[in-house]
């Protein structure tokens, strides 16, 4: 394609909002514009990425799982959780990890009713009576969207509850309001699932595990010391629905989670563009490789005052495309060292140039984007020598 069919429009300074140099140089060198919309020059890219898709992932350090691939980035729009030992990677809101299930088994203690003035949450509740959040179980209630059934979860008091680990069990949901607690015998902030009517109860699998936890009496300013689940109450699911946390342990391995921002790049071609820019850049502009670039060689001619220069870099323009390399000319009427610049910022692999003083002699000018030196090359070999170099 020729530079000036794809209107291309770059900026020697980085746009006010960029968030990262990847966006600040897609945006410089006429991939995007600053409010993140492909220009012509971009939407060729996306539709070469999707040509090439899994080997455009191949020159990028990814992590992911069997059905997404996550490319690491701080200002990326999901969390992942990711093990460095064995690579187990997934979204933080499904990710599974080993839970810690705290002391020994412990025979159950028969149920004592306490005064637990102002207690009506886990760190009052714990700080109140000296104890371990792990030694408390957390009530969180819910009504189901689809027919306004009373949901009431139970989560260890030391855990967070994952709200589309739940979603996944029992559909969609919104917060329980005052009035429907009460409908089914709870207190709002002293509630626990003992003694409820009218109401699916769903727990966490790491309650059946715990022994021993002060829950909720379901009377305002009191608690219950020792509850167990499977004497006390029972549940309709029993399943994985805590969120993971940092420092977690790996399902899989035992080792600490990560948790890190990334974005997405399963069949997200903005982002997979997004995060080549990231990593294949230098303080000129972009290095894409091959054969993620859109481009194999940037070609451009420096106007002569002997030969024709232009009509060379024609010639040459026409044996790349036939030869099967992609190719876009820089056919603009402009100085050399505008053109170098832009040919840096656009970051083909290839920069072919084709001059009068090395036309003379038969010759043009080949770069590779990350050299630093210039190869003159026989005319009528450029194709070969580009082969060689693109591999």
């Amino acid at each position: 394609m020729k530079y000036r069919d794809l209107q291309i429009q770059t900026q020697r300074e980085a746009p006010n909002n960029a968030r990262t140099e990847g966006f600040s140089f897609l945006v410089r060198a006429g991939y995007l514009t600053r409010e993140n919309v492909p220009t012509k020059l971009g939407e060729h890219a996306l539709n070469h990425l999707r040509s090439v898709s899994s080997e455009a992932l191949h020159t990028l350090e990814t992590i992911g799982n069997e059905s997404q691939t996550f490319f690491p980035i701080t200002s990326g729009d999901v969390e992942v959780a990711h093990c460095s030992a064995c690579k187990y990677t997934e979204r933080l809101e499904f990710a599974r990890f080993s839970k810690p299930v705290g002391a020994e088994h412990a025979p159950p203690l028969p149920l004592e009713k306490i005064p637990t003035p102002d207690c009506n949450t886990i760190e009052s509740l714990a700080n109140f009576l000296g104890v371990l959040k792990e030694k408390t179980a957390k009530a969180l209630m819910y009504t189901r969207v689809s027919d306004n059934k009373f949901i009431f979860v139970v989560v260890r008091g030391d855990m967070q509850l994952s709200d589309a680990k739940l979603k996944e069990r029992v559909g969609d949901i919104r917060p329980a309001v005052a009035e429907e607690i009460v409908s089914v015998g709870a207190a709002p902030g002293y509630a626990s699932a003992i003694g409820l009517k009218e109401a699916l109860i769903v727990v966490d699998d790491l309650i059946p595990q715990s022994q021993n936890l002060v829950a909720g009496a379901n009377e305002t300013g009191y608690h219950l010391k020792n509850t167990n689940y499977g004497r006390d109450y029972s549940a309709e699911i029993v399943a994985d629905l805590t969120q993971a946390r940092a420092g977690d342990a790996c399902i899989n391995c035992e080792n600490p989670l990560s948790v890190l921002s990334a974005i997405v790049l399963t069949n997200d071609f903005v982002n997979i563009l997004l995060a080549l820019a990231e990593t294949r850049h230098d303080d000129k502009g972009l290095t894409l490789p091959h054969p993620a670039a859109p481009f194999d060689v940037y070609l451009m001619q420096v106007p002569g005052k002997e030969l024709d220069t232009r009509a060379k870099a024609e010639e040459i323009y026409n044996n790349l495309q036939s030869a099967g390399i992609s190719v876009l000319f820089d056919d603009r009427d402009e100085r050399a060292g505008v053109k170098f610049n832009d040919a840096d910022l656009i970051g083909c692999p290839i920069r072919v140039t084709v001059g009068e003083k090395a036309l003379k002699e038969g010759l043009v000018e080949l770069k590779s984007r990350k050299a630093k030196e210039v190869q003159l090359v026989v005319s009528g070999q450029i194709i070969e020598e580009i082969k060689k170099i693109r591999g």
